[in-house]
């Protein structure tokens, strides 16, 4: 019988593989991302994993129960606009929607020097041009009511001259489809009737919302990168499937959880984002098993920077989001990221005589000038280098082997011009990227009505345990852990390994206060209906089913909404009260003590249901017994290591990662070697490992 748990994860720079036997041994590797073909990164590092296991990869195949896979091709192909060409029939007299946007143009609470000096912003390219937008005369109104019937004459005629100009992608998004679909499913059938090679992408499938902007865009985006990604998939799973792995491919997305390679390729826009969220998955899956309730997720790679928040147990989601300066409609778990990884790119102003780090990284290729692949700008990691918390000769496992040479040459001429010393430099890289990071997670916590000294912070990513220590320290909260030792760098692809199936079904139904509990409670039926329909076709037993229930609600007349749990998974008469409760607590948290005003009428807007169901999940133990005692072979020596708090080189004890076990204490000043990354532990701070593995950093 198969029983492997597969994650696989594919970065910016690397692509990551954590295996899970059913006895909880975790088996995790690490290859270098090929851009060109991230298959081919993908199955370099699954190989990696089969002949660690001393396994033929065809029988490596054979052996897994579930391969999931988190991926960054949709991602890629928005950012370098290598997209389908995508044609969209809309609703006659609004085909300008998409390219008038909105007033912010998509820089709101983005991109800081846009917003400070907006009229210097421009609008993104379109997604689709003008020329391949066609109105065909159709129109329902707010109540769903059809006013002009669907002219299938002109349907049909939209959809040839779209063909004829060689679209690969149709996108359909109609006025109020959300409230009545039919036309919109009909123009569906006509395009995979006229022209079957041609993606097919409705505004109902993707995001069954109003805001007819934001529809309209998650259609549009979904058809951009559907042929991409609908060919990466198949061609993935044909591979694996002809190396004998015989389950149907899970892939991860950017609710939590999985779906299938089928509704992935259907609704490719599910898997933005996707990476990141399963450090989000692994972080709650671990925090449940250590009873911690309160975490903020920190994933630095090569790079970029990630930022989740799990509160009182449940991921923070957000409703809206955005890529390329385009906002649009779908349910995420709310990640933030800014470009600050160990491959951003140190850069001084000539004029103003000042340091800068990232956004700009140097990426997998040409990579740090310590890589020596032909970069030649300073980064994050060659300042790790110079300072010493990085070993050139065991840089991921010994694997590759960085030239420190260069990364002081490197950083010594961003030295030079600001007439700092080469050590003074290095750490000010280091520590502007820190403190750029510390400003991230306040605009997700404290910003939002959290505080950080209430959390305790999950650092992962192959360069997160390296800077942790100072954002975290910066920010206050109860302790850094640095997750399951060796495989911290790898944490996104456990999460994928541990991610249960999910669904998202929404339903937009606004009515005021007082209720119509009938209404409501029909309209939460139907949703349960569609994940039940949808369960059955994935054949997922009833007793592996679980249904979750919110409802977002707003102040009559404003425009925000804010999400309200439903655990009792009706509306009862008597509940009503409680429920007004629940949204004041959360709309006060959120905005403020105060902010809200009893007085007004309430408004439920969007009906929510997150459909889930168990998948086999990683086995983690807790130590039996805690052994104080370091081993001997744990450590390895000293090394010469700058430390700006103490503005001078110090010899610095090194450890093996691998050879602490549950018990041991390390006191800073110290560095912890692991296979894929290194764990800094500053002066006057303590290390101890847990009882589950975990590095724990107290301050």
């Amino acid at each position: 019988m198969p029983s492997l748990l597969v994650g696989v994860d594919i970065g910016g720079t690397f692509t990551d593989c954590v295996v899970l036997d059913r006895d909880g041994t975790i088996t995790a590797t690490k290859s270098t991302s090929t851009p060109d073909n991230f298959a081919e990164g993908m199955l370099a590092t699954m190989r990696m994993a089969a002949e660690r296991l001393g396994l033929s990869f065809e029988q490596f195949c054979r052996d897994v129960a579930v391969l999931t896979h988190g991926t960054t091709v949709g991602t890629n192909a928005l950012i370098q606009r290598k997209g389908a060409r995508v044609g969209l029939i809309t609703t006659r007299g609004h085909e300008d929607a998409i390219h008038i946007m909105r007033g912010s143009r998509g820089v709101t609470s983005r991109d800081i020097r846009k917003v400070v000096h907006f009229p210097e912003s421009q609008k993104p390219v379109p997604i689709v041009p003008k020329r391949l937008i066609e109105g065909v005369s159709e129109r329902v109104d707010c109540f769903g009511e059809v006013v002009v019937p669907l002219n299938e004459t002109e349907a049909l005629d939209a959809i040839r001259r779209l063909v004829a100009q060689n679209v690969e992608a149709i996108a359909v998004c109609f006025l109020w489809s959300f409230k009545h679909s039919q036309h919109e499913l009909r123009v569906k059938e006509m395009i995979r009737d006229l022209a079957p090679h041609v993606f097919a992408s409705c505004s109902v499938d993707i995001a069954p919302k109003w805001g007819e902007y934001e529809r309209m865009t998650a259609t549009a985006l979904n058809a951009y990168i559907g042929p991409v990604m609908a060919k990466y998939l198949a061609n993935l799973d044909r591979q694996l499937k002809a190396s004998g792995y015989a389950q149907p491919l899970q892939i991860t997305q950017c609710a939590g959880g999985s779906i299938s390679v089928d509704d992935a390729m259907e609704s490719p826009l599910l898997t933005l984002d996707s990476g990141p969220v399963s450090g989000v998955t692994a972080s709650l899956y671990l925090g449940r098993l250590m009873d911690c309730a309160n975490i903020i997720t920190t994933d630095m790679g090569g790079t970029s920077f990630d930022v989740g928040i799990i509160a009182g147990g449940q991921p923070a989601y957000s409703f809206v989001s955005n890529v390329a300066q385009y906002e649009y409609f779908l349910p995420k778990v709310d990640i933030h990221a800014i470009g600050s990884g160990g491959g951003s790119l140190a850069r001084v102003d000539k004029v103003s005589r000042t340091l800068s780090v990232g956004p700009e990284s140097a990426g997998a290729d040409p990579g740090p000038v310590c890589y020596g692949k032909g970069g030649t700008a300073a980064t994050v990691t060659d300042a790790d280098v110079v300072l010493g918390t990085i070993n050139p000769d065991n840089f991921l496992g010994g694997r590759i082997k960085l030239d420190r040479a260069k990364a002081i040459e490197a950083v010594q001429r961003i030295a030079d011009p600001l007439k700092l010393t080469l050590m003074e430099a290095a750490a000010g890289i280091a520590r502007i990227a820190e403190f750029k990071m510390a400003d991230i997670i306040r605009k997700m916590t404290v910003e939002k009505g959290l505080d950080p000294r209430d959390f305790v912070l999950f650092a992962f990513g192959g360069a997160g345990p390296a800077h942790a220590g100072v954002f975290a320290h910066e920010l206050g909260v109860q302790k850094l852990v640095i997750p399951q030792k060796a495989i911290a760098s790898t944490w996104c692809a456990f999460g994928a390994a541990a991610a249960d199936i999910l669904h998202v079904y929404e339903q937009v139904d606004i009515q005021p206060t007082p209720f119509d509990v009938a209404r409501v409670n029909g309209m939460l039926d139907t949703l349960e209906k569609k994940a039940k329909a949808q369960m059955d076709r994935d054949g997922i037993a009833n007793s592996r089913r679980r249904f979750q229930f919110s409802l977002d609600m707003r102040h009559r007349g404003q425009i925000n909404e804010v999400e309200v749990m439903l655990p009792e998974k009706r509306l009862k008469s008597a509940i009503a009260f409680a429920l007004r409760n629940r949204f004041y607590a959360r709309y006060e948290q959120l905005y403020g003590r105060g902010s809200s005003y009893g007085e007004a009428r309430l408004e439920i807007v969007t009906l929510r249901l997150r459909a889930t169901a168990a998948t086999p999940h990683p086995k983690l133990s807790r130590a039996k017994r805690l052994n104080t005692k370091i081993a001997v072979k744990a450590g390895l020596g000293k090394r010469d290591i700058y430390w700006a708090d103490l503005k001078k080189t110090a010899r610095t004890p090194i450890y093996d990662g691998a050879l602490l076990v549950p018990g041991n204490r390390v006191v800073g000043p110290a560095v912890i070697e692991t296979t894929d990354t290194t764990v800094v532990v500053h002066p006057r701070r303590s290390l101890k490992v847990d009882a589950f593995g975990n590095f724990e950093i107290h301050f």
